[in-house]
Parts: C-alpha cells; sequence; structure tokens
C-alpha cells in the first residue's frame, strides 16, 4: 500500500525577509569594524605587508558577500520556503540552487514542540518552532505569532 503525500504549501512570513536583512547587516557591520580596526592595527603598527594584503582582500569578499547575502538571499529563502502540518507528518521544504531539502517527520517522532522568538522576531510579530525528535531538531523559522 504506498501513501501519496501532498506538496507543503504553507509559506513563511513575507515579514521575514525584512528580519533576516536587519539580522546579516548587523553581522556584517560587526565583522567590518573587526576588520577595519584590524587594518588600522596593521597601520599603526607596521605588521607586514603581506597581512594588509590579506585584510584587504578579505575586506572586499565581506562587502561582496554582504551585498548578496543581505539584498538576495532572503527573498530566495523566503519563496523556497514551504512547509505543512497535518495529523500525521510535518513536512519542510527548503533549499537553492545546491541543495534541496524535503523533510517529513512523522508525528510519532515529535517529542516536543518549542517557539522561540528573539527581539528582532518580536517587533515583526513572528516566531521560530522547533520541533525535536529524537535524532534531531528541526526549525520553521519566521512563523506569524498567531498561526505558531
Amino acid at each position: 500500500m504506498t501513501q501519496t503525500i501532498k506538496e507543503p504549501k504553507q509559506q513563511i512570513s513575507p515579514n521575514a525577509v525584512k528580519v533576516w536583512r536587519i539580522s546579516d547587516a548587523i553581522t556584517y557591520f560587526i565583522t567590518l569594524c573587526i576588520l577595519i580596526v584590524l587594518l588600522y592595527l596593521q597601520h599603526y603598527y607596521d605588521w607586514k605587508n603581506w597581512v594588509g594584503v590579506i585584510l584587504y582582500f578579505i575586506v572586499i569578499l565581506v562587502i561582496i558577500s554582504s551585498i548578496v547575502e543581505i539584498i538576495f538571499v532572503p527573498i530566495y529563502r523566503q519563496k523556497t520556503w514551504r512547509y505543512d502540518v497535518d495529523e500525521k507528518y510535518i513536512q519542510l521544504k527548503y533549499g537553492g540552487v545546491f541543495m534541496k531539502t524535503h523533510l517529513i517527520i512523522p508525528m510519532t517522532k515529535v517529542q516536543y514542540v518549542n517557539t522561540i522568538q528573539g527581539p528582532l522576531l518580536r517587533k515583526f510579530g513572528l516566531s521560530t518552532i522547533k520541533i525535536g525528535t529524537m535524532a534531531s531538531v528541526h526549525e520553521i523559522p519566521a512563523i506569524p505569532e498567531k498561526k505558531a
């Protein structure tokens, strides 16, 4: 007997894009500040020239990465994330160009469900749901509070 399971249809909140952009911007800002301090120390203490070259190279990579991570990745993540919950299964489907993931978690294997809400998620009225099984913990990010 085979059973067909429908593809998950529910999307995470569009506000997730804003939350991810703010979070990534904060992370990249701190990273760039640390690199600028290192560059200043390299010039002030007259470290070897190759240290400065490597630091400038890292700064350029971080700037390029931040542009991609802040502008493009959050939109793509929000559009590709799908989930569904019914009486038998929890389905999570996400991923991108290189690796796609489609998890089907039987309800009988679920041990606990928690909601997590940091300051950014709270500001936008969102929560992250953590689903614990015997083997691992799975997350559904950026669900509206009322749904969670």
